[in-house]
């Protein structure tokens, strides 16, 4: 059984008197411990499709599982403790808490869980090591770079041992050699933890480093390529992209 699948997966929004289709039957599975990318231009459906996979929207039609559990029957609070306990989100702009220090904004989930953060010093600590910030762990966000921040949102991320990782853009904001720093970071720590991750991305370089990519076009899945080696070429994205007139 996949970790995660949809069936049928519709959203639609109303604009006066216009349906908007944002996604359109999206048959998806994703198999634990993989690192997935989506790709697909502005207005493709790649964050519809991410926030109605963590939780954070409703579909208007199909249906989306979770280790065989329909999130569509679950009561709101059972909803939100699976948004707190088994998934992770990283964000474009890495929505860090000003006033915290680093440590505390990567233990925030465990304190929103009436969980300690003494408890927890282990292994916030070595997510700290992890992503490289054990000497930034008493900054505060406007101490650190904006690569930084985003290694603080990863750590985050994976603070409560998710099953799996939703990334909507996590580069989006960061210069070349940041960004590429944190792709590396979140593959390895996919590899780390044995966490699934599904990235959305525009930039074919970001989705090279996944295992398998998906490409969405009007709200379909309109093509897939798997990983076979350590990396997906670039040029290879690219001239997909190209054929499909991404």
């Amino acid at each position: 059984m996949p970790l995660l699948h949809t069936e049928d997966l519709t959203k639609e929004y109303q604009m006066g008197e216009v349906t908007v289709t944002a996604l359109q039957k999206i048959n998806l599975s994703v198999e634990s411990g993989g690192f997935v990318a989506i790709m697909g231009p502005s207005g493709s459906g790649k964050s519809t499709l991410l926030h109605l996979l963590g939780g954070l929207d409703n579909p208007t039609s199909g249906e989306i599982y979770l280790n065989g559990e329909p999130l569509s029957k679950m009561a709101d609070d059972e909803l939100t403790k699976l948004r707190r306990r088994k998934i992770g989100f990283i964000f474009q702009f890495y929505n860090l808490i000003p006033t915290l220090t680093t440590i505390e904004n990567v233990g925030l989930p465990l304190l929103i869980d009436g969980q300690s953060l003494q408890h927890h010093r282990e292994h916030i600590a070595q997510l700290l090591k992890l992503v490289g910030l054990e000497n930034r762990a008493n900054h505060h966000p406007d101490q650190l770079s904006g690569g930084q921040q985003q290694r603080v949102a990863i750590a985050r991320a994976f603070v409560n041992n998710p099953e799996i990782v939703l990334a909507d853009e996590p580069t989006g904001n960061l210069d070349s050699n940041a960004g590429t720093a944190i792709l590396g970071l979140l593959k390895r720590t996919c590899k780390e933890f044995q966490t699934t991750i599904i990235m959305v991305t525009h930039d074919a370089r970001a989705a090279s480093y996944a295992d398998r990519v998906i490409f969405l076009k009007d709200g379909q899945i309109v093509h897939q390529i798997q990983n076979n080696g350590d990396r997906i070429a670039v040029d290879n994205l690219m001239a997909i992209m190209a054929h499909l007139e991404i």
